[in-house]
């Protein structure tokens, strides 16, 4: 089992940035990928921003230019540089991580952390 922890989250203004962070820990063998997903009040879960082992990364359109995903392989740690954020951008976020073992891919949810943004 793998288990994420997210945190960084809070109450910020239109225009100000957060840095989430997301450590795994547990029963490791790869993780392959990880990324961000967020879930609006209301909506349904979306993806935000996800990058590989190798640190390809993909971003959703809505956060292109804003948000800056990063990872540090050797601390299984993600990490979501939020700049510029918008009311919009409000959410609860979520850290999931692809744990890879054989052939086989084990997907985790961490329990997220609140974003909001307001003035």
């Amino acid at each position: 089992q793998v288990q994420l922890v997210e945190s960084g989250g809070g109450l910020v203004q239109p225009g100000e940035s957060l840095r989430l962070s997301c450590a795994a820990s547990g029963t490791i063998f790869s993780i392959i990928a990880m990324g961000w997903y967020r879930q609006p009040p209301g909506k349904e879960r979306e993806l935000v921003a996800t990058i590989t082992r190798g640190e390809s990364t993909n971003y959703a359109d809505f956060v292109k230019g804003r948000f800056t995903i990063s990872r540090d392989n050797a601390k299984n740690t993600v990490y979501l540089q939020m700049n510029s954020l918008k009311p919009e951008d409000s959410a609860v976020y979520y850290c999931n991580a692809q744990d890879q073992r054989g052939f086989t891919i084990h997907g985790y949810w961490g329990k997220g952390t609140q974003v909001t943004v307001s003035s």
